[in-house]
């Protein structure tokens, strides 16, 4: 989507607002969080935001995911919804979000989906990967497959990888598989399925390395490339980073991280409605 720059503007500034309100709870509870993805690759090639990116992404490890999850509905405060696909059988992405009350943030697979999606921060968690190599094989496989699946169930408008003839045949097939997935699954299943396969790993003293579960195959990180989390300043604050910044984006994007994108390949979430509220 082409946003105008100062609906952009205004956008990142409440999803920051959000980010600003996880650190608070955050900090007063001892959970652990560090910026992820194109956010924390934002902090430090920008000292914010990436220019054209409308999202903000964290990550927790499993166990603080989990207390983050129980504490933070309270916690934050009324101007604040977490969201997770436990106890929303609308929301595809099978991992938390925290959206600010009175927004919307509407693509066409949340409206599709019955998902009243607002300005959100997503909240992944991380999971210890098999230390066996070919049961880690197995986990990372099943996380993308049951996240896939969800997404399939609840959309028939995926994202698909081509465009032309070929990318109308795979947008057919996921038309397809649509309807088949939801005939033999529910939301309930997928999502016991999902946890499964993301915490197979649980109680192996021998894995060193995470995963963030929605994304398995991106990664792995090595748990001492991200913890203890270091402090990195984004958008004028100071938030949780991964232990060795640089190292965790040269497993994330690579060598060239710190190289800016063509302009054709900087991509966002396309909100089909958006609607940042009466205090914006």
């Amino acid at each position: 989507m082409q946003y105008d720059k100062k609906v952009l503007r205004k956008l990142q500034l409440a999803e920051l607002d959000i980010l600003l309100g996880i650190d608070r709870v955050c900090r007063e509870n001892g959970i652990t969080y560090f910026l992820d993805s194109g956010t924390i690759l934002g902090a430090k090639r920008h000292g914010g935001f990436i220019p054209w990116d409308d999202d903000i992404d964290i990550g927790m490890p499993r166990s603080d995911y989990e207390r983050f999850l129980k504490i933070a509905p309270t916690a934050l405060g009324n101007r604040y919804c977490v969201t997770k696909p436990k106890s929303n059988d609308c929301q595809a992405a099978l991992f938390a979000k925290v959206m600010l009350v009175g927004t919307r943030f509407e693509t066409a697979e949340t409206q599709e989906a019955g998902f009243k999606q607002g300005v959100f921060v997503d909240v992944f968690p991380y999971d210890a990967l098999s230390s066996d190599a070919s049961a880690a094989k197995r986990q990372r496989k099943r996380c993308v497959m049951w996240q896939s699946i969800s997404y399939l169930y609840h959309s028939r408008h995926i994202v698909v990888p081509h465009g032309g003839a070929l990318g109308a045949i795979e947008r057919l097939a996921c038309a397809a598989a649509h309807g088949v997935v939801r005939l033999l699954l529910s939301p309930k299943v997928i999502n016991l399925r999902f946890d499964a396969a993301a915490m197979m790993a649980q109680g192996d003293s021998g894995s060193r390395l995470l995963i963030s579960s929605p994304y398995a195959y991106d990664g792995p990180f090595p748990a001492d490339m991200l913890f203890p989390p270091s402090s990195i300043e984004f958008e004028g604050h100071a938030f949780s980073a991964p232990a060795d910044v640089e190292g965790y984006l040269r497993v994330q994007y690579g060598e060239s991280w710190n190289e800016l994108p063509p302009e054709d390949q900087r991509r966002n979430h396309a909100p089909k409605l958006l609607d940042l509220g009466p205090e914006q």
